[in-house]
């Protein structure tokens, strides 16, 4: 029976029960559930299905293949390391959002028809945005609202999309969708949302940096990773993902180079990573699929691990604005440590996670003959280490010295940033660990002598490009500001809209009330004077007087027929 058991309900079940357990009991129990899933995990045969029967339907709630199996792995290994991280925190709200938020992404990677799909992606959205209101500000619970709409919203467009894709074809299934059709048109828009297409991204930068400091790292890792593998899994070799992709991993690079907030820049970047895995599921080839796979595998490592350099900044310092720190080196060594290895990662140096999986997808793009696209992944690519690379750790611990002295990251917090950093570097060193468990087999060699000249030739003219902006004062001043986005339309332009045309309204109101009233109330006059208690229509007529008027009316009647 626990063979047809979805991991993703070990982590929402042990969720349920933490408010119950205390103390060292509590974080024990916490840092078991994931491993408890990953085992569950381990013991799946790839093919094997669990199924129910739920009003009439047959519900897929458990298909295990190895694209399933791939983003199972990372997210349990995701949930593991944010739990180390979060040891210290003292919250059960943060507790059982966060193993419940990864248990539903867990349950949706494993779901094999759209309604058990629907049931976990909701889910994903109810329970991750307590990671941003147990922040218990202001600003953070009116920024988890929109969070809520948002993801909500997206919810409801999918369950339109389900409906109506299955009286359309009759099936629920959760397999390769073709758009075209209302159904699948609708479903996509629906992924679309949760992965941060452009013009629909605005939620990730407005929402992330307000969470709390552990819960920016459980965010970053599942919503938009379950989103690509969504994506995966029904609009494999979709060409409109290539050129969405390739939007995606440019235009972020123009806001994380003036944005000030480290953790708002960190947020840009993960759209534009997220880029590459949508390029590559646009693509559709086994090489560019088993690069999408590869690179939120690794992406969700140097991203988590990045975040967390960041939260330890901002629990120690108590801010995360780039214009407010600087020399932080000095009295956070292991945190910078750790960061500059992120930094690393995501700038896909040789040697660290990105490079074998980010290096799979441009190949793909250049065997797929798509080269405006390979152009700007390139471009990308070299643009990771200028906006990312070096100005996140530059400017938060090795800019000018802030005079800010402050304790090192907690041992729990220095214990998870360990382990991920040790990742991002072992599967850089050794990927073949990594592609032995991609969906399809790996015919790919990432360090060629081609692969590696190429790619450090892109890193050192951008760092050369970041060294001369800074030395002749050309980069751009990190300064207290508000970076205008999409997110404008919605937070500014209706407000006023809305406010503008209610004015309008009262004006109209107050100019033409009263003669509105007036002929109101003539109206009532009239109506009373015919169907009032003493008027024409209400009076008794005598038996002759009506029987003429019938004769009337009939009269009348029989001349406009025969007319």
């Amino acid at each position: 029976m626990t063979d047809m058991l979805s991991p993703g309900l070990i982590l929402i079940a042990g969720a349920a029960l933490l408010p119950l357990l205390r103390g060292v009991w509590q974080r024990g129990f916490m840092l078991l559930l994931p491993l408890l899933g990953f085992w569950q995990t381990l013991t799946l045969d790839p093919g094997a299905q669990g199924a129910v029967e739920m009003f009439g339907v047959t519900l897929t709630t458990l298909r295990v293949d190895p694209l399933s199996l791939v983003f199972a792995y990372i997210f349990h290994l995701a949930a593991l390391l944010s739990a180390i991280y979060a040891l210290h925190v003292r919250d059960t709200v943060q507790h059982v959002a966060g193993m419940a938020y990864a248990g539903a992404a867990i349950g949706a990677v494993f779901a094999g028809d759209l309604i058990t799909l629907f049931v976990y992606w909701e889910l994903t959205a109810i329970t991750s945005v307590f990671l941003i209101w147990a922040r218990r500000e202001e600003k953070s619970y009116w920024t988890g609202l929109r969070y809520l709409i948002v993801q909500v919203g997206s919810g409801v467009v999918l369950l339109a999309g389900i409906v109506i894709h299955q009286h359309q074809s009759g099936s629920i299934a959760f397999v390769q969708l073709t758009l075209g059709e209302l159904g699948p048109t609708l479903i996509f828009l629906a992924f679309g949302v949760k992965c941060a297409f452009p013009i629909l991204h605005s939620w990730l930068q407005d929402s992330y940096p307000e969470a709390t400091v552990t819960g920016t790292v459980f965010l970053s890792a599942f919503t938009t990773k379950l989103a690509v593998y969504a994506l995966a899994r029904s609009f494999a070799g979709t060409e409109m993902l290539i050129w969405i992709g390739a939007t995606m991993a440019a235009f972020p690079i123009f806001y994380a180079v003036i944005e000030n907030d480290l953790r708002r820049v960190l947020a840009y970047s993960l759209i534009s990573q997220l880029g590459y895995m949508v390029v590559g599921v646009g693509i559709g080839t086994e090489l560019a699929l088993n690069g999408a796979a590869a690179h939120a595998f690794c992406h969700i490592l140097y991203k988590a691990l990045l975040f967390m350099s960041m939260g330890a900044v901002l629990l120690r310092a108590g801010t995360v604005k780039g214009s407010e720190l600087g020399g932080l080196y000095k009295s956070m060594p292991w945190t910078a440590g750790f960061c500059v290895i992120g930094a690393a990662s995501i700038s896909a140096f040789p040697l660290f996670s990105g490079f074998i999986s980010k290096s799979m997808i441009i190949t793909a793009s250049a065997d797929g003959g798509h080269w405006v696209v390979w152009g700007v992944l390139m471009f990308t690519s070299a643009g990771a280490l200028h906006y990312l690379g070096i100005k996140v750790p530059y400017f938060a611990f090795f800019a000018h010295d802030s005079g800010i002295r402050v304790k090192e990251a907690p041992v729990n917090m220095l214990l998870a940033m360990a382990v991920t950093a040790l990742l991002c570097v072992g599967i850089g060193v050794f990927p073949g660990s990594l592609y032995a468990i991609l969906p399809f087999p790996v015919h790919y060699a990432p360090y060629t002598a081609t692969h590696v000249i190429t790619q450090l030739q892109l890193l050192l003219f951008s760092a050369l490009a970041f060294a001369v902006l800074i030395r002749f004062g050309i980069y751009p001043v990190q300064m207290k500001s508000v970076t205008l986005d999409s997110d404008w339309v919605y937070r500014r332009l209706a407000p006023r809209a809305v406010r503008a045309v209610w004015r309008r309204v009262s004006a109209l109101q107050g100019r033409y009330g009263k003669v509105a009233a007036r002929g109101l109330n003539h109206l009532l006059v009239v109506v009373f004077h015919y169907h009032g208690p003493d008027g024409v229509l209400a009076r008794t007529w005598p038996i002759g007087g009506a029987a003429l008027w019938v004769l009337i009316l009939l009269g009348g009647f029989l001349i406009v027929y025969f007319v």
